[in-house]
């Protein structure tokens, strides 16, 4: 058996052995890795340097800690807070409890203040408000994106355009028109009705479920429609369940917003008994021992964190809302 060489000439040599420069081979190594086109502040070189490596990871681990304690800490102190007695509060707020923890404060805010009235009617004017807002954010993004009628464009170019109309400048049209409701005859001020309606006026909403239908497939459509579905059974059957990651999306901001809002409740939600916690807390505020005050708050934020930790995989993969179907 014969070998070659490759001689300083770029000739062959028959019956000797191959010698391999070792800084040829890593030179060529080098070169046959593609390059990335990413640009960033420090080259890829630069990042296998230890002194280099080791500072960006401190950095990143110190705005790690910063995040957490900017984001977390504030929930952490009030959930502390909330089993923390009263005067420890007031005398070392950052102590992590100096003196026990009393669960007093937590019982206090169920039954003495009541909250649980106004958590259970925040409960109902966030599924209330979440049921219509989806109702009409799909059924109107399917007729535009979907069915589109001949004044598809008409109607999508009229719903943008109330974007630009600030939410204040509606407030007294809104409730004169919940005052005196068309149709119905009589005032729905003081019932869930007030709040939940004007909840599916929602543009926003409309115009984020109408993107999102648009980037399906409508291959898929044609041919349900093709096998003798009808409108209703080709958006229950085929769009919604391709639907669920703008779903999901609508109904975390629809629960946050609806738990959250205090202006138009307290406009149309005068009664105590049908006041949310949003309206009923700042009442109370004046009138309620500090430590109780602050288990109420805290009880307050248990449905908003349960629902980010439910559907925040669903969420973060909807963040770009791209096609539902790839391939």
């Amino acid at each position: 058996m014969t070998t070659t060489t490759a001689t300083p000439s770029g000739a062959v040599d028959a019956g000797q052995p191959v010698v391999v420069d070792p800084g040829r081979r890593r030179r060529l190594r080098h070169s046959s890795r593609p390059e990335s086109d990413e640009r960033t502040a420090v080259s890829v070189a630069e990042r296998r340097r230890p002194g280099i490596r080791i500072g960006l990871g401190t950095l990143h681990l110190l705005l790690l800690i910063l995040l957490i304690l900017w984001g977390v800490g504030p929930l952490l102190w009030l959930l502390k807070a909330a089993v923390t007695p009263t005067q420890d509060t007031l005398q070392a707020p950052l102590a992590v409890f100096p003196h026990g923890w009393d669960w007093n404060n937590v019982v206090a805010a169920w039954t003495q203040v009541q909250i649980g009235t106004q958590f259970l009617n925040t409960v109902w004017v966030a599924l209330g408000s979440w049921f219509v807002q989806l109702l009409v954010a799909t059924t109107g993004g399917y007729a535009i994106a979907i069915l589109r009628p001949a004044y598809a464009k008409v109607v999508n170019w009229l719903v943008l355009a109330t974007l630009f109309v600030p939410g204040v400048v509606l407030l007294v049209p809104l409730y004169l028109t919940i005052l005196h409701p068309p149709v119905i005859g009589h005032s729905l001020i003081d019932t869930f009705w007030a709040v939940w309606l004007p909840a599916g006026a929602n543009a926003f909403n409309v115009v984020l479920v109408t993107r999102f239908f648009q980037s399906l497939p409508h291959e898929i459509f044609e041919a349900a429609r093709t096998d003798g579905a009808g409108p209703f059974r080709l958006f229950w059957s085929i769009v919604l369940p391709m639907s669920k990651p703008i779903i999901g999306v609508v109904s975390v901001f629809a629960i946050v917003n609806a738990w959250k809002d205090f202006l138009w409740p307290r406009l149309v939600l005068t009664n105590p008994a049908v006041q949310p916690l949003s309206v009923r807390l700042p009442n109370i505020q004046s009138q309620t021992d500090l430590g109780v005050f602050l288990a109420a708050l805290a009880i307050s934020m248990v449905i908003p964190i349960a629902l980010f930790l439910g559907f925040q995989g669903m969420f973060l993969r909807s963040a770009g809302l791209g096609g539902a179907v790839k391939g």
